[in-house]
């Protein structure tokens, strides 16, 4: 579902999750690759991929986000997931890649390139693929909960990147009212809620210890993960360059 282009300025950065207490119980998992889904409770074309994302979290190899844009607002139903600042995230996906404009569902796949969300199948061959053409998660990054202590640990590379938590929902079900989804029940998965900028990678092994409450202070959020993730200027973003997702049980990852 194409959306003509409408400059917005970026919000920064990603992604995932965090946790209540079952989080803090969780498990830190090393993914094949990152898929960031852009999507709309208002957009016609959107379950299928919505659906697409679930069975990728479920199945837990890559780490999967979902973030729900508001330009679709005016067609009659108001996302109830939506924020602007993912709208902003993904016009400055489109200004990386050179688009004028963007739509839904679109699956940006570690950051380097895009697809369309509900081709599972294509975004299981491209993210298998990556690897061996230089493209996929190559800094490892693992998160861990000991004592009262979110202990973060960015391993050895080259370059400069940005160290990213984002906060996600695990699960909510819509009953959509209005607009072209009318009538349907919906589930989402892994819905960004929040996201912050929480250090600086400059190609050294880098350790963040962080309060561990700070999971327990975001509503609603059902997971954690951390992507590692360069940027092209100060407001477009670039590669990820490593990512790991904590969460509280395997079926939610």
């Amino acid at each position: 579902m194409p959306r003509p282009h409408i400059p917005h300025c970026l919000a920064i950065l990603l992604m995932l999750g965090a946790g209540i207490d079952a989080a803090l119980a969780g498990e830190t998992v090393r993914p094949k690759g990152v898929v960031e889904l852009f999507t709309s409770q208002g957009c016609s074309s959107c379950p299928p991929a919505d659906k697409a994302l679930e069975t990728l979290a479920r199945e837990g190899e890559v780490v999967a986000l979902s973030y729900h844009v508001d330009y679709w607002n005016y067609l009659g139903w108001a996302d109830t997931l939506a924020s602007k600042d993912n709208t902003d995230r993904q016009y400055a996906y489109a200004r990386m890649f050179g688009r004028n404009g963007v739509y839904t569902p679109q699956a940006v796949l570690n950051g380097r390139e895009h697809i369309n969300g509900a081709d599972i199948t294509g975004i299981r061959s491209r993210i298998s693929a990556m690897p061996g053409e230089n493209k996929g998660l190559q800094v490892p990054v693992d998160v861990e909960v000991k004592n009262d202590e979110l202990r973060i640990r960015v391993g050895g590379g080259e370059g400069k990147a940005n160290i990213v938590i984002a906060y996600f929902e695990r699960e909510r079900t819509i009953n959509i009212e209005k607009g072209e989804n009318r009538g349907k029940i919906v589930n989402y998965w892994h819905a960004v809620t929040d996201m912050e900028t929480i250090g600086m990678w400059e190609g050294k092994e880098t350790n963040l210890v962080l309060p561990a409450d700070m999971l327990k202070k975001k509503k609603k959020s059902g997971g954690c993960a951390v992507l590692l993730q360069r940027m092209r200027t100060a407001d477009t973003p670039g590669a990820i360059l490593g990512a790991t997702v904590l969460t509280g049980d395997k079926a939610s990852r």
